[in-house]
């Protein structure tokens, strides 16, 4: 049970409830008031469908409010406005450390752009290419939450697989600059860093041959990904016997050879592309949110 706010027009399926509120409702309030609203969650959730309205309706949240017993919206508006310019300038500050401020395409990464569509392709066998691992199955009693610095990675696809970090035995790291693909659920991700994995029968794909670049292994990610997604399930789960007799398709060079620069240049661009959206929305932010406190 969650509560989102909706700016436009939407259909409902059943069970969905909507929220008006009984007084004009200036946006920029409109988060302060949906976290209240999510703090009901504990309450609302245990409780019969056929009796959330009424659980909802009787219960109670605090507001602020001014001196003399009115909601204080305004303080609600400064308040949400200080955080936001607060993470906005985290993100900027995060852009810029990591060189992604530059959204720049060089000429060569324009072109890979424009080649994409007449690339030549070619299949290979998946054992030709990596070396496959199963990695060691680590259950999650057997870790302490937030105990250290390195990744404990599941078979979810949200976060890239990591579901917190941990210390642990480090006989059991696995090590890192590779193609992690969690076992039961065929989430495909690149592992930059070393990580220890938990019991999903989880398998590690090493670049055979060469030291592979973090873009050249987003993109082989993204092969896999899509070349043997249709294949696996929660039903049929992959396995290191499975997956060698798979092929997958890769661009190559005109001598037949696995074109890894393209690789490289491709998903360097589709970055940059990804990220000046992200750059213009941060400036962007930041210049509102100056106009609007400068307003209040």
């Amino acid at each position: 049970m969650d509560f989102f706010y909706r700016r436009k027009p939407w259909y409902a399926g059943q069970f969905v409830r909507k929220v008006v509120p009984k007084f004009e409702v200036n946006e920029n309030v409109v988060p302060f008031f949906s976290t209240l609203l999510n703090r009901l969650k504990p309450v609302l959730l245990p409780v019969l469908v056929r009796n959330v309205d009424t659980t909802f309706l009787n219960t109670n949240i605090l507001l602020p409010v001014t001196t003399n017993g009115e909601i204080d919206f305004d303080f609600m508006e400064t308040f949400i406005l200080e955080l936001e310019k607060e993470r906005i300038h985290k993100l900027e500050a995060y852009l810029k450390t990591s060189g992604l401020f530059d959204y720049n395409l060089t000429e060569e990464e324009k072109e890979s752009l424009k080649l994409f569509g007449s690339t030549l392709w070619r299949e290979f066998n998946v054992f030709d290419i990596f070396n496959v691992r199963n990695t060691h199955n680590i259950l999650s009693s057997e870790v302490e939450p937030n105990s250290g610095p390195f990744p404990y990675l599941c078979a979810s696809a949200e976060n890239n697989g990591v579901d917190c970090y941990v210390s642990h035995d480090e006989t059991l790291l696995e090590k890192g600059n590779c193609i992690f693909i969690g076992g039961k659920t065929f989430v495909v991700s690149y592992q930059e860093k070393d990580f220890f994995s938990n019991d999903s029968h989880n398998l590690a794909l090493y670049v055979k041959e060469r030291m592979p670049r973090k873009f050249d292994s987003l993109f082989l990610a993204s092969c896999l990904k899509k070349g043997l997604g249709h294949k696996y399930t929660w039903g049929n789960s992959i396995s290191k016997s499975k997956i060698k007799n798979d092929k997958i398709l890769l661009p190559v060079t005109t001598n037949g050879e696995i074109d890894f620069d393209f690789m490289e240049l491709f998903i360097r661009a589709v970055q940059k592309t990804v990220i000046k959206n992200v750059v213009l929305f941060t400036d962007e932010k930041i210049k509102a949110t100056k106009r609007i406190v400068n307003t209040l």
